[in-house]
């Protein structure tokens, strides 16, 4: 038999967002405490979380063994008897390893389609999360579940400025998804970034890269890109030979300006070095002081 608890709330996490699913219902309590058998627990079939790092899970198992279960799951029960998990599938994984037989848990009684949002909301609000994945199950609480950006960020305690900058990480090249996706870059160089042209984002993306730009630079960056005026020569999209790009890249190395280089109509060469104000040209005639 599985032992239970009356628990009226789970501080801020699931309760704390969506309250009583059912109000109506007074005399049944928000949740319970139960432990339990691992054998009659199965993960939810439509769990946003796809991929579990295998070593972290081992590390989890390892520790589980040690000291137990710290934070209880949350489940949800079913009519056969079974439970489906709500959060935890992590924990639920690792006890497994670990030979536990049963897990303490957070009995919820929630329809199909609290279950999927609730499912949702924790994944987002889980800490090893990139911006990207953040962004991605935002977008699948609006698809999935019907809400507005209003109502989501609600939902996951956000504010509603905070989500429209994660949804407009989803309209960047898929370069900079990845480059934030794997840490190259941050949220915030990912902003300066969302706020160029498209046909900006890729060489700005390139330079940030290269030069290790901090957030900050990336937005000056970005604000000198904007505030650049667009040139129409018939000549710009021209393929340069490969010593071109060396000699920029080389006069990148001493000046951290935006250099450009263009050939004329003669066949000569252009090179530009861009400086917003008197204050950037006496940083240049400083380092070029500093070369000689």
């Amino acid at each position: 038999m599985v032992k239970t608890q009356n628990k009226r709330g789970l501080g801020r996490g699931l309760d704390a967002i969506f309250g009583d699913i059912n109000p109506t219902q007074q005399s049944k309590p928000m949740s319970e405490m139960a432990e339990v058998a691992i054998t009659d627990i199965e993960p939810n079939p439509l769990q946003p979380r796809t991929e579990f790092d295998e070593d972290a899970l081992t590390e989890l198992s390892q520790s589980i063994a040690q000291l137990g279960v710290i934070q209880p799951i949350t489940l949800k029960r079913r009519s056969d008897g079974k439970y489906t998990i709500i959060s935890g599938e992590r924990r639920w994984r690792a006890s497994q390893q670990a030979g536990l037989e049963t897990l303490p848990a957070y009995i919820r009684e929630v329809d199909d389609e609290n279950l999927h949002a609730m499912a949702l909301v924790e994944n987002i609000q889980r800490q090893d999360l990139n911006a990207i994945e953040i962004a991605l199950g935002m977008q699948r609480l609006i698809d999935e579940c019907g809400l507005t950006q209003e109502a989501m960020a609600e939902k996951v305690g956000k504010k509603r400025s905070t989500v429209s900058n994660y949804m407009r990480l989803l309209s960047l090249p898929s370069e900079v998804q990845l480059a934030l996706k794997e840490g190259i870059i941050s949220m915030g160089h990912a902003k300066a970034i969302a706020g160029l042209n498209t046909e900006d984002q890729i060489k700005a993306l390139k330079k940030c890269i290269k030069k290790s730009l901090s957030v900050r630079q990336m937005e000056l960056l970005a604000r000198k890109i904007n505030e650049a005026p667009k040139q129409n020569t018939s000549n710009e999209d021209e393929e340069y030979p490969e010593t071109y790009s060396h000699l920029v890249d080389e006069l990148e190395r001493v000046f951290s300006e935006n250099i450009s280089i263009k050939r004329t109509k003669t066949g000569s060469c252009r090179i530009t070095i861009e400086c917003a104000n008197d204050q950037e040209i006496n940083k240049l005639l400083m380092r070029l002081a500093s070369v000689k």
